[in-house]
C-alpha cells in the first residue's frame, strides 16, 4: 500500500537541501502539491537567497510535480498565514519541519 497526498499541499521546511529537500521530492511523488520553503541562507545562518528552494521546484515540476518555492520565515506565525492565505492554499496543510509533520487546520484564514 502506497501512502498518498493528492489534494494536499505540503509545506516543508528547510526545504533547499538535506532532509527537507528528500521530504519535498518524495512527498511531491506521492501527489502533494509542496511549498519548497527555505531561507537560503548558510549552514550557519548567514545570508539568504532563493536559488536552493528554485532548484528543488524545478526538480519537483521536471518529474510532473508541481511545487513553488517561499523564503517565509516559519518561526513567524503571521509569515506562515501569508504564505498560505496569498497563494490560495487549501485550508488544511501538511507542514513539514524537519523530521515531523503536522497538520495545520484552517489557521483562522480562508483560501
Amino acid at each position: 500500500m502506497t501512502i498518498r497526498y493528492d489534494d494536499q499541499v505540503a509545506i516543508v521546511t528547510g526545504a533547499g537541501n538535506g532532509l527537507g529537500r528528500s521530504h519535498a521530492i518524495q512527498l511531491a511523488a506521492r501527489g502533494a502539491k509542496v511549498v519548497v520553503n527555505d531561507l537560503g541562507g548558510t549552514v550557519d545562518g548567514n545570508g539568504g537567497g532563493s536559488a536552493a528552494s528554485e532548484a528543488v521546484v524545478a526538480e519537483i515540476e521536471t518529474a510532473g510535480g508541481e511545487a513553488m518555492a517561499h523564503g517565509a520565515n516559519v518561526a513567524d506565525l503571521e509569515q506562515v498565514h501569508l504564505v498560505i492565505s496569498r497563494h490560495g492554499l487549501v485550508s488544511r496543510a501538511v507542514v513539514v519541519a524537519a523530521a515531523f509533520i503536522f497538520l495545520i487546520e484552517k489557521l483562522g484564514l480562508e483560501p
